[in-house]
């Protein structure tokens, strides 16, 4: 579970968070909306300490972010808007196994989890190709891969589909329906929800740094324009 208590951040004199309180369960699967500026990337880099709160605190499976780093990090996996934010390094394979070697994981395991995790993106056989080759869609599919070999209570994708072609964004959408099947909580990011919602169990809408709404997706269905959230 991920719970946000009360968290304000300020980039500069800008206060980007007001105050924000909010609970992900474990297994459930939350759209997160809002226009651009609305605060929603800065939230949920605070899930595993990319981002430090101001004030409040941010608790993932009941133990507060910054006093273990590693352990918040491994259990919320993220993908970032740009794929190419989080490589690491020159070839497919060695991305993907980069998380789980830095954890400890034993050699045999992390060929297993990197094997399974590309896969799950369609990327099977394609391990010792470089990440600067790839398609934008492609290397997409790879910043996945490499965060679900890290095995995590909680998947957020930021945006996930803004680089992806009609095949690319259903094959993810399937793998992200797929993981919520099997009891992965999943956060994604997005100012197009319609792309998302039917997934989903919750919708939270965020507005100028605070949560101004959320509900089922049945609830909100075409009442979020006054947020600049298009209605589907």
């Amino acid at each position: 579970m991920i719970v946000v208590d009360d968290v304000s951040y300020a980039h500069g004199d800008t206060r980007v968070l007001d105050d924000v309180s909010l609970s992900i369960e474990d297994g459930e699967f939350v759209v997160l909306a809002g226009a651009n500026g609305a605060g929603k990337t800065t939230l949920v880099r605070q899930f595993n300490g990319l981002l430090e709160p101001d004030t409040g605190e941010v608790l993932v499976n009941g133990t507060p972010v910054e006093a273990d780093l590693v352990a918040a990090r491994s259990a919320v996996g993220m993908v970032f808007q740009d794929p190419r934010d989080q490589f690491v390094a020159a070839t497919v394979d060695a991305d993907v196994a980069f998380g789980p070697e830095n954890l400890g994981v034993s050699r045999e395991a992390v060929s297993t989890r990197v094997e399974d995790a590309l896969a799950a993106v369609g990327m099977t056989g394609r391990g010792e190709e470089r990440l600067d080759e790839l398609s934008g869609g492609e290397q997409s599919r790879v910043a996945i891969a490499g965060a679900l070999a890290m095995t995590p209570d909680h998947l957020v994708l930021d945006e996930p589909f803004a680089s992806l072609d009609a095949p690319s964004r259903e094959a993810v959408r399937e793998h992200l329906a797929d993981l919520h099947a099997d009891g992965t909580s999943v956060v994604v990011v997005t100012h197009d929800v319609g792309a998302i919602a039917d997934l989903a169990d919750r919708v939270v809408v965020l507005a100028d740094g605070r949560v101004v709404r959320e509900g089922s997706p049945t609830d909100l269905r075409g009442e979020l324009d006054e947020h600049a959230v298009a209605a589907w």
